[in-house]
Formats: C-alpha cells, sequence, structure tokens
C-alpha cells in the first residue's frame, strides 16, 4: 500500500509542529486538533493533513473515519512485559493482607521472577513476549520501552537482552531496551552484593555494549534494593557503555535516587510515589521527565505520585503503565488515562499529552511518534464513533479502540 487517506476523521488529535521540548506544565491542558479533518499517510509516513475543505483527491486506499477520532499511538515508556511466567499467587497473598516487601522477602517479588526466567528458553520466552506485545498493540499502545532485570546473573539479563533485541528486530512496534539488572540483589549474593555489583559493571556491560542489547541502564534505587551511592557507580559504568540512564526511584522511600538521577542527567526517573518537598524542588529546577505509574499504585494500593503538583511545578509529566508479572500485570494504557484522571486528578488532556507526546520524548522517539506531524510514523488510534476524547478516561473497561495502524498497516484484532 503506498497510499492511505482517512477522511471525515470528527476530531484529528495532538496535532502539533515537531518540538524540541516535552510538553511541560500548564501546555499540558492543551491537546491541539482539527475537527472535521483528513489525514494522508504514504509509504507507513504521515504525508499530510487539514480540514475536510480541502480534502486531497482520494487514493485507491480510503478509510471513512465519520464519528470517529484519530489520534498517535499511546508511547508506554516504561515496561517489564518480557518475563517468564505470572504471579498470581502473590496477589492472593495481597489479599489476605502481606505487603510488596513482606512478599519480597519471604523469596517472592522480583527474586520470583527470576527464578521463573531461569528455567526458560529464549525461544520460549520470545513467544509469550510476542503475545503481550500485541495485546498492547490492540490496545493501542505504538511503542514500548522494555526492561531486563528478571535475570540477575549474567547468563539470565544478557537472555533477556537478546530476547528484546529480537522482538525490536521482527516486531512491528517500535521498542526501546533497557539494561537493569541492578533490579534487586539476587539471594545467592546477598551477603556479597559488591560481587554482584562487580560482575554487572565488568561482566555484562561490556557484552551489551559489544553486541549493542540495550539503549538505556536503569537502577532500582530504594530502601533495601541499591543505595545512591552503588546507583551512581552502575550509572557511571553504564554512561561509559554508551548508555542512557533512567532510574527508579521513589516508590516506597525517598532516599536520594532523584538527585543521583540530576547528576547523571538522567533522561527520566519513574515511580515518584513518595516524594519530598526537596525532591519536587530539585526535579523543577532539572530537565528530567518524572514518569509516573498510576496502574502500580492501583495494583498495590500504595500512594498515587503527586502528579498534579509535578504539572504544577511546571514539569513535562510522563504516563507509564509499568507492564510486569509482580506491581502491574496489565499494559493497557486507556485504563491508565482512567486511574490518571480519576487518582491523580489530571484533565484528559493532561493525560493523553503524557502518554503520547511525553512518552515519545521519555525514550528520545520524538522525531518519530508522539505526535501527528508531517514525517512522522503513521502510528495512529481510529476510535469507535464516541463523543469526544474525554470518552476513552470516562469509559474506563470500554473498548473504544476500532483500529490500530502501525506504519500505516492495521493492527487490528481480528
Amino acid at each position: 500500500m503506498s497510499a492511505l487517506l482517512i477522511k471525515n476523521i470528527k476530531q484529528l488529535v495532538q496535532v502539533r509542529e515537531e518540538g524540541r521540548f516535552p510538553v511541560r506544565g500548564k501546555d499540558m491542558a492543551k491537546l491541539p486538533s482539527i475537527g472535521n479533518a483528513w489525514i494522508l499517510i504514504k509509504h507507513g509516513i504521515i504525508e499530510d493533513f487539514g480540514s475536510m475543505d480541502d480534502c486531497p483527491e482520494e487514493p485507491k486506499a480510503v478509510i471513512d473515519a465519520t464519528g470517529k477520532l484519530v489520534l498517535p499511538t499511546w508511547c508506554d515508556s516504561h515496561t517489564h512485559l518480557v518475563f517468564a511466567d505470572t504471579r498470581e499467587e502473590e496477589f492472593v497473598g495481597r489479599i489476605k493482607g502481606l505487603s510488596y516487601e513482606q512478599i519480597a522477602a519471604a523469596g517472592g517479588g522480583i527474586l520470583n521472577s527470576a527464578k521463573k526466567l531461569a528455567g526458560k528458553s529464549e525461544d520460549e520466552l520470545i513467544a509469550s513476549a510476542t503475545e503481550r506485545l500485541n495485546e498492547i498493540m490492540h490496545l493501542g499502545t505504538g511503542a514500548v520501552e522494555i526492561k531486563s532485570g528478571y535475570g540477575l546473573s549474567v547468563e539470565g539479563e544478557l537472555k533477556m537482552l537478546r530476547v528484546i533485541k529480537h522482538l525490536k528486530e521482527n516486531h512491528p512496534l517500535t521498542i526501546k531496551a533497557t539494561f537493569l539488572g541492578a533490579h534487586a540483589i539476587p539471594a545467592e549474593y546477598k551477603q556479597n552484593r559488591e560481587e554482584y555489583i562487580r560482575l554487572i559493571i565488568e561482566e555484562i556491560l561490556p557484552v551489551i555494549a559489544e553486541e549493542q542489547l540495550a539503549d538505556y541502564i536503569d537502577v532500582f534505587c530504594e530502601t533495601n534494593y541499591y543505595t545512591p551511592a552503588e546507583t551512581s557507580r552502575i550509572l557511571e559504568a553504564g554512561i561509559k557503555h554508551g548508555l542512557k540512564p533512567k532510574i527508579h526511584v521513589n516508590q516506597f522511600t525517598s532516599i536520594g535516587g532523584i538527585q543521583v538521577g540530576i547528576q547523571h542527567n538522567a533522561i527520566s526517573v519513574d515511580h515518584l510515589e513518595v516524594m519530598t518537598e526537596q525532591d519536587k524542588s530539585d526535579l523543577a529546577n532539572s530537565n528530567i521527565i518524572p514518569t509516573v505509574l498510576p496502574s502500580c499504585s492501583f495494583f498495590l494500593g500504595i500512594p498515587y505520585a503527586p502528579a498534579r503538583e509535578l504539572i504544577e511545578a511546571n514539569l513535562p509529566l510522563c504516563l507509564a503503565s509499568d507492564y510486569n508479572p509482580g506491581s502491574t500485570p496489565s499494559g493497557n494504557v486507556p485504563f491508565v488515562l482512567s486511574l490518571a484522571c480519576l487518582k491523580m486528578k489530571l484533565l484528559p488532556e493532561e493525560a493523553i499529552n503524557a502518554v503520547t507526546i511525553n512518552g515519545a520524548f521519555a525514550m528520545e522517539l520524538q522525531h518519530e511518534l508522539g505526535s501527528i506531524t508531517k514525517g512522522k510514523k503513521a502510528n495512529l488510534i481510529i476510535t469507535k464513533p464516541i463523543n469526544s476524547i474525554n470518552n476513552i478516561p470516562y469509559r474506563f473497561g470500554s473498548d473504544l479502540i476500532e483500529d490500530v495502524l502501525i506504519e500505516g498497516y492495521s493492527r487490528k484484532k481480528n
């Protein structure tokens, strides 16, 4: 298919000239759009768009979007969707009153996923992850970041990253890879954590660089996981091998992870459920993208990140799913939007900006995705007939997506 015209679009949403910076502060409440619009796609790229008053001559391939909205696909910048198996036994444990920390201390949590992953082959992991990628694609995601972190050994981490590389090269979604070997301390290194950190720095990172297995490096900087000093060492080692930092910070406690991220020019700091006034002030004076994960808070029953305060501090808020088997077993971004509006008090426009254009910036994909912009990939959501963009977060649990185009091709679930 060389050309595709979508015409009679009720509202073409997130129409922007290409910008150098993510959308921040008060501007996040603005979602530029064109009513009664058309968009022309050629060779998988957005060629042009405008009002139906000046619709071009129709090519052979035409979609009539009467009553429907068209918007860019979601850019989900924080997931762990390569994993060996689900952890519903921990879900039941939480229902019975156990906390995330108690489950982890008993051998559950990240260490549980690492144990399961050790017994799986690359082919098995590729097959299960492909199913999850197809699932989120049908829910409107067009780009996704995937972290390692369930290997927790030289062999396991490299296996995960090779799986992600295979997915990058063989799945239609745009994928970014993150090395998160410092996700937890493996049980066998509990009394010698320095040796595991040495393995990360001296044995895993050189192979990642040689095989080009990752774009980013991440560390879980949190009480009972990695200290700020350890985080700094690991990030510096990753930077030397060409990996840019992202950090898990402030999920349960504030121990200085945000400040480490600022010192190392991290692309984003993610989670942020627990923040001090100093954390907020420091972040407001940085260029880092704060990324919040409301479905994690929903699933674990922990506080929601202060997203409203971050926007009011003129920060470029990003939303992501945190799809993983332990704390967010879902990559459903429309539900993330609903939670952001209901529990974090974001306007629908703010939430959509956070998971389209700002999500693209959080993966350094702003030149390719995240907005309706000439020259960007035609990764588009076509909704079912709905009243307005507000319907997407309002009608939580409803499937309002009629079709998903990835580089101009329909990926609709049959």
